[in-house]
């Protein structure tokens, strides 16, 4: 039996590159399309390098459906998708809202017509806990009542489920969406992790270009939360245990398991403070973080953790990981990335 072929958009992104690596652990052969946006061209070397397995790249946008219709029709073994590419940063889609709409809205449509028209049947959709706004209750389950997104991106998130949802009730597809909570660390091996372009949007890798001394110092955005240090609370899961579930939701839609359309939340179910995850970093780096309070952001919410007994029931998945191992493979893989003189924006303008 010839293997089967799934296509990845965003796949030489941070969760998209640790999910290729996972499906070709999984014996999946992989085609990656990825237009560079937000990415790295290095990073198809660092999946070969972490997996020892060849895949196929086309540097392509989704939005461009000539293109797409290309692509599917030269991998005619094709029989899923999982859908990373996206904008994917809180506060820059507050001050730019419609490039997010377009990108993120406008790219999942146009592959979706052309999944369509080529008889691609399996949709992973990359989602995410922005989709509840701030919770009354926690730990978040897949019940929990969807509110008004705090941001533009959680909106397109939403959206994005809807436009999935709605196109699977037409019977042409069967799809899962998955709800990420905070995904940080790096694969082990140390060849491919989270490689912000400029200055990161995400916490994880702040911290570790402030411990490289990239940056002077880390800024915490707002200590006035009402919460026991005063800083935000997020679900954290490491990366590697992230792209092991796309492998498992997958294979369910392959299969024709379960309904024809699903959501997931994947998290821990454990919550860590901005200054507990700085405290974990120092503890297993040796090393003391420079680091200032500064304003809340916009669209930022105050705590986040998720319930995630149905991805454990159904999907036959658990996170593994915990907080020393995020920190500890984020800073193996900025310390190799320095030892490899990767090009990096090292403008301390934070």
């Amino acid at each position: 039996m010839s293997k089967q072929t799934i296509l990845v958009t965003g796949g030489l992104g941070f969760i998209g590159s640790h999910t290729v690596v996972e499906l070709l652990n999984a014996n999946f052969d992989v085609v990656v399309v990825d237009n560079l946006d937000n990415s790295r061209a290095q990073v198809l070397e660092g999946i070969r390098k972490t997996c020892g397995k060849d895949f196929t790249y086309y540097n392509c946008d989704t939005r461009n459906e000539q293109a797409m219709h290309d692509i599917f029709t030269q991998h005619p073994q094709t029989k899923g998708v999982i859908h990373f590419a996206a904008h994917k940063a809180v506060g820059e889609s507050v001050d730019n809202p419609l490039k997010y709409y377009d990108n993120n809205i406008y790219g999942l449509v146009a592959l979706l017509k052309q999944m369509k028209a080529n008889s691609i049947k399996s949709m992973l959709f990359s989602s995410s806990c922005t989709v509840y706004g701030q919770p009354e209750q926690l730990p978040i389950s897949e019940t929990t009542p969807l509110k008004p997104a705090e941001s533009p991106y959680g909106n397109t998130k939403k959206v994005g489920e809807d436009i999935v949802s709605d196109a699977t009730k037409t019977g042409q597809f069967r799809s899962i969406s998955l709800r990420y909570f905070n995904p940080v660390g790096a694969h082990p091996d140390g060849f491919i992790g989270e490689l912000p372009i400029g200055v990161p949007q995400n916490l994880v890798p702040f911290v570790t270009q402030t411990a490289a001394g990239l940056r002077d110092k880390l800024s915490v955005f707002g200590n006035n939360y009402p919460t026991a240090d005063g800083t935000a609370i997020r679900d954290y899961i490491h990366v590697v245990d992230l792209a092991k579930v796309h492998v498992k939701a997958i294979t369910r839609l392959l299969n024709n398991e379960g309904p024809d359309y699903d959501v997931f939340n994947v998290g821990t179910g454990r919550g860590y403070s901005v200054l507990e995850v700085i405290q974990a970093f120092e503890r297993v780096s040796g090393k003391s973080l420079p680091y200032t309070f500064a304003d809340r952001r916009a669209g930022d919410v105050i705590e986040v953790y998720a319930d995630a007994s149905k991805a454990e029931r159904e999907l036959n998945w658990k996170a593994e990981k915990d907080i020393d191992d995020m920190m500890r493979d984020a800073w193996t893989f900025q310390q190799n990335i320095l030892d490899k003189s990767h090009v990096l924006n090292t403008d301390n303008n934070a």
